[in-house]
């Protein structure tokens, strides 16, 4: 499978990428290129600032992927901005969602899902909720 990863070198998504160096995937990361230096041989990079909608689409011009995980978008307009750079480039867009973080102490593991909002008392992870609810519907 060939997979890109939005960022790939957070807290989250550095063990997801190593993870998947390790397998018979094709493994891409999207970032500015800040934190590479670290990871495994096999892994190829695409260097563009996702925020900078129309670099991003000049480098990913012509490429396709089995699946876009994306881990660092975090307000509306940023999912907005991947539903126009990949819609015609994926078979399936993954948001990979840290709002289950802000409510402490966590409840359980289970899906977040959108009616959960008012229990969550901070705006970044309210924020990413409703991303999660957003992305779905793509």
């Amino acid at each position: 499978m060939k997979v890109l990863l939005i960022g790939g070198t957070g807290t989250i998504s550095t063990a997801i990428t190593r993870q998947l160096a390790e397998t018979e995937h094709e493994v891409y990361l999207l970032n500015r290129g800040n934190r590479n230096h670290d990871l495994p041989a096999n892994i190829k990079f695409i260097e563009a600032d996702i925020n900078d909608e129309a670099e991003a689409a000049e480098k990913l011009e012509g490429m396709s992927f089995d699946c876009v995980c994306e881990f660092i978008g975090f307000v509306t307009s940023q999912v907005e901005r991947d539903y126009r750079l990949f819609k015609d480039k994926t078979k399936q867009y993954i948001y990979i969602s840290s709002a289950s973080a802000y409510h402490k102490p966590v409840k359980d593991y289970c899906d977040i899902r959108i009616h959960q909002l008012e229990i969550l008392q901070n705006r970044t992870g309210k924020q990413r909720i409703v991303l999660g609810h957003i992305s779905k519907q793509m």
